[in-house]
């Protein structure tokens, strides 16, 4: 049985070498949002232009109905599917069962099977940067951030932007309002100017669309770039960002699909999980512009001490820490850290497992609001 099982794989494998796979991909979005799914399409063209493989898509498919979807694209001729919310996975896994000679691929999941592997183009680390330079810029003290649903991706982004804004700012608060939803608009807009007339003067956000940068953009206030880059939406007020390259991961998964490295019977172990080292997250406001210049000033204005760099200006020290994340040399989630009910989450000197900060639930001590299943 076993060798009926690995000749399939091979005939398959050899069948792709030959033929060029059709790639689909579910959208929780719609491809004009400006950010999530706008990302992921950008990573679609990419993969369709330097592997020259057909791509077919469908957009704003809502999490509960993803499997009909799936099946559309089986019917389309698709042989390796991509699933791009969190919330399709019990769809991608029932569909993948059904069609156990497609690969699948979920983004942000954590359930596979031998032909369902899942991946993320991880941004903590951009976050990071992102609340070192908010830290520096806030004249409140008080940092506002709309996140979608408290899901550990979602506690992760926020306990990273939260740590850097304290590395640079002791004072400095995350003050958090949840839409619980990816894309509202209308949600993202009231959570931004409520917490504008809280006091909070720096934004981040989880959110599909450009809404929290253009409210908080009437009123001068700083923001991050979310996703892809929305530096176009306010040029004056974009500070940096997350520049997500999902491009990377479907081009090398896909390549490996071609070439019989991937199979409908290996995929149960594999999770892509690529940071800055890969270049499948980086901070910017643009490409090329990890700093808006509007903001330079300042930051190489703001000093602070490291305990190993000793005085550096928060310019600098963003520079360095995007030196040493490309060189894989210096990690955020790195002891001491206390969560924010005295609880020592990682001693000193320690680095956070990357499958502990996977399932992250704790919140950093410096975030405020309210936070599902808190350890």
């Amino acid at each position: 049985m076993k060798k009926l099982i690995v000749l399939a794989a091979l005939v398959l494998a050899l069948a792709w070498a030959q033929d060029k796979p059709i790639v689909g991909f579910i959208y929780v979005g719609p491809v004009g949002d400006a950010g999530w799914t706008y990302a992921h399409d950008l990573g679609r063209q990419k993969l369709e232009k330097e592997l020259g493989v057909k791509t077919i898509y469908i957009e704003s498919v809502p999490e509960a109905d993803a499997e009909a979807f799936i099946d559309q694209l089986v019917d389309e001729g698709a042989s390796i599917i991509f699933t791009t919310s969190f919330g399709y996975g019990d769809g991608t896994l029932a569909a993948a069962e059904r069609h156990p000679d497609v690969l699948f691929g979920h983004a942000t999941g954590y359930m596979r099977a031998p032909n369902v592997m899942t991946y993320i183009a991880e941004m903590y680390q951009s976050y990071y940067i992102n609340g070192l330079i908010a830290g520096a810029l806030t004249e409140s003290n008080k940092l506002g951030y709309v996140a979608a649903f408290p899901i550990p991706e979602v506690k992760r982004h926020i306990d990273a932007f939260a740590m850097g804004a304290k590395e640079v700012n002791p004072d400095a608060t995350v003050e958090v309002r949840w839409l619980f939803n990816w894309f509202d608009p209308a949600g993202a807009k009231e959570a931004t100017e409520a917490l504008i007339a809280e006091g909070a003067d720096v934004f981040a956000f989880t959110e599909d669309t450009p809404t929290v940068i253009q409210t908080a953009g009437e009123k001068g206030y700083p923001s991050f770039s979310h996703y892809a880059s929305m530096y176009d939406f306010s040029p004056d007020t974009v500070a940096s960002g997350q520049l997500t390259d999902w491009g990377t991961i479907y081009i090398d998964f896909v390549k490996g699909a071609m070439e019989g490295k991937y199979t409908n019977t290996n995929l149960q172990d594999l999770d892509y999980i690529w940071r800055y080292a890969e270049g499948a997250s980086i901070a910017g406001a643009k490409p090329g512009m990890p700093i808006n210049p509007v903001y330079e000033d300042a930051l190489k204005a703001k000093m602070v001490n490291d305990s190993v760099l000793g005085e550096i200006s928060v310019y600098d020290l963003v520079m360095k820490r995007i030196e040493q994340m490309t060189a894989g040399e210096f990690e955020p989630f790195t002891g001491p850290i206390v969560d924010r009910k005295g609880n020592e989450v990682y001693a000193d000197g320690v680095v956070a497992p990357l499958g502990d900060l996977m399932g992250l639930e704790w919140a950093a001590d410096n975030v405020v609001g309210d936070w599902d299943n808190e350890p």
